[in-house]
This record gives structure tokens, sequence and C-alpha cells, in this order.
């Protein structure tokens, strides 16, 4: 007869399953989570209606032609540098950063002479920003 005691074996926790589980959750939340950047800059986005929004007063006025030069107030700017914008606004507005900016833009104007335009608008506090667009004529 045997009477030696059955050896047991001792359990065994299987962690790969438990790391499959973790890296699915971890790739699940990565692609349906959405993330917002903050913006630092408030726009008014301009409606698309055939009514003209009268504004308060009359706002500061950025025009940027096709070669991306810009005019403060019809003045035109001596180059094209965000300090050298940044004082001519600053020369226009005063000390009155509330006033409504309006930023109007050639159809052809380099993406990145908006984004001076808007970043030197942020840099010195204005926070009432608009776009000036065109309505497209409707078709008969």
């Amino acid at each position: 007869m045997n009477f030696r005691k059955p050896r047991r074996e001792e359990p065994e926790v299987n962690l790969i399953p438990l790391v499959d589980v973790a890296l699915l959750l971890v790739v699940f939340f990565m692609l349906s989570t959405t993330f917002n950047k903050q913006s630092a800059i408030t726009l008014d986005l301009p409606e698309a209606s055939a009514e003209q929004r009268q504004a308060p007063e009359k706002p500061l006025e950025i025009t940027i032609d096709a070669e991306g030069r810009f005019y403060v107030n019809q003045q035109r700017v001596i180059n094209t540098q965000i300090e050298t914008l940044k004082q001519a606004i600053r020369v226009a507005a005063g000390d009155d950063t509330k006033i409504p900016l309006l930023i109007s833009a050639d159809a052809k104007t380099a993406h990145q002479a908006v984004v001076t335009a808007m970043d030197a608008a942020g840099q010195l506090g204005f926070v009432h920003l608009s776009l000036a667009t065109t309505q497209k004529p409707a078709h008969k």
C-alpha cells in the first residue's frame, strides 16, 4: 500500500489573460476619447444669414491682402512681423481692448498671416474677435 500523501501542486495564477484585457481597455479608451484643445482667443464666427448685424461701436479692422501685408484701420503696417503689428494695433486702439476687432483677409491670403493677426490680438488682450466673410450668391 502506498501511504504517502499525494503531492499537491501549488496553484498557479496565469496573468496573461489579465494583461490582455488591460491592454484592450487601454486601446478602447484611447480610441474613444476626444481631446479638446482650449483656445486662448474667443471667436465670434460669422453667421450665414442675409441680415446685417449692427455693431454697437466701430470695430478696429485688420485687413490682410493676398500678399500677406497687414493694414490696421486702412493704414499699412510697415512689415509683417508680429511685434510691428502689435504696435500698430496698440496705437490704433489705445488702451481699449474691449472694442470689437474685425479681421478681413483676402481669400488667397496664407493661413499663417491670419493666425499671426489673431495671435497679435490675443497677446494684446482683445476678446471680441470676428472674421469677415462674404455670402455666396444663391444659385438660380
